[in-house]
């Protein structure tokens, strides 16, 4: 009898884990020779959904729940669920309904097969195109930027064998990019092709800032790339600005009488110069961001309640 954990980060979806719960409990019944345990980790909510959590435990002892003190972000929050499941495999599903429950039981013939992580990627989604043509283009960019073969459309749906689990434990990173940790330990990947639906209820919570903080956390963490375009940059730029002085210097000594060089290009030069060194900082700044969160080695979060375990 195999023993795995199914971890459900949740912020705000009362109205979805309900219905989670029981087309995963549905999933899992075709798969009698496995049990398992659902770990619904709240990051301090504000509407009902610790309370539908907590009635979900009631009528399920398989119901196990974390609630965290505040809101952890939700990138803390799901890798602090991973590491306290004690499955001999884990999978991740969110709260959303986006991910299909369905394909628990596929996962689980995937792994008792021999592979040590089994991956659900994307082969479309219900999002709006722009947005689903947004990602693929930002995938693609990791990809040529990456010092490792990476994952394009996952988003971490997926089992994982106690293995990578313990190797992700390892690591030790305090603000992890999971698909980047995933493609790094590279144990026996799986990859299994879906359809991502619409969301039914509520809103996603991934907003401008959340979206882009994933990006970037993405890129500083498979990637030196920018940092040498930032150096590569510095090159030309001065390259461009000498070659720019000396034509002006050789013109003015030619038509000594005619010429005048007027403002105009000096402040096009000032201003040209000033953004290429605000985007240098900018970059330069997000790996000493990085940095400064390796640093500090802070919990993944504080619990303010934990039930059933």
């Amino acid at each position: 009898m195999s023993f795995v954990s199914i971890i459900t980060p949740c912020y705000n979806e009362e109205a979805n884990v309900a219905e989670l719960h029981a087309r995963v409990a549905a999933a899992m019944a075709q798969v009698p020779d496995c049990a398992y345990e659902h770990i619904f980790i709240d990051n301090a909510s504000t509407d009902a959904t610790v309370d539908r959590l907590k009635a979900l435990r009631a009528a399920d002892e398989r119901v196990k729940i974390i609630v965290n003190a505040r809101n952890f972000g939700h990138i803390r929050s799901p890798m602090h669920a991973f590491l306290q499941a004690r499955g001999e495999a884990v999978i991740s599903i969110v709260a959303d309904l986006q991910d299909p429950p369905e394909l628990l039981p596929q996962l689980i013939e995937t792994w008792r097969a021999g592979y040590a992580t089994v991956l659900c990627v994307k082969r479309s989604s219900a999002e709006t195109p722009a947005m689903f043509l947004l990602r693929r283009a930002y995938y693609a960019l990791v990809e040529r930027m990456a010092e490792i073969a990476t994952i394009q459309n996952f988003t971490g749906f997926g089992l994982y064998d106690r293995k990578v689990v313990e190797a992700v434990r390892d690591m030790g990173d305090p603000y992890p990019f999971f698909r980047g940790m995933i493609a790094e330990i590279g144990l026996g990947i799986h990859k299994i092709p879906y359809d991502q639906p619409v969301r039914k209820r509520g809103i996603t919570k991934n907003n401008f800032y959340a979206l882009y903080d994933i990006a970037m956390l993405g890129i500083t963490n498979l990637s030196k790339v920018p940092l040498r375009l930032v150096t590569a940059l510095g090159f030309v730029c001065a390259c461009i600005s000498f070659l720019a002085g000396l034509a002006y210097f050789v013109y003015k000594l030619i038509f000594w009488s005619h010429f005048t060089v007027g403002i105009a290009p000096l402040v096009i030069g000032l201003f040209f110069l000033g953004s290429v060194q605000l985007v240098s900082l900018g970059i330069i700044g997000e790996y000493v961001g990085a940095i400064h969160t390796q640093v500090q080695k802070r919990p993944y979060v504080i619990e303010k309640e934990r039930i059933g375990f």
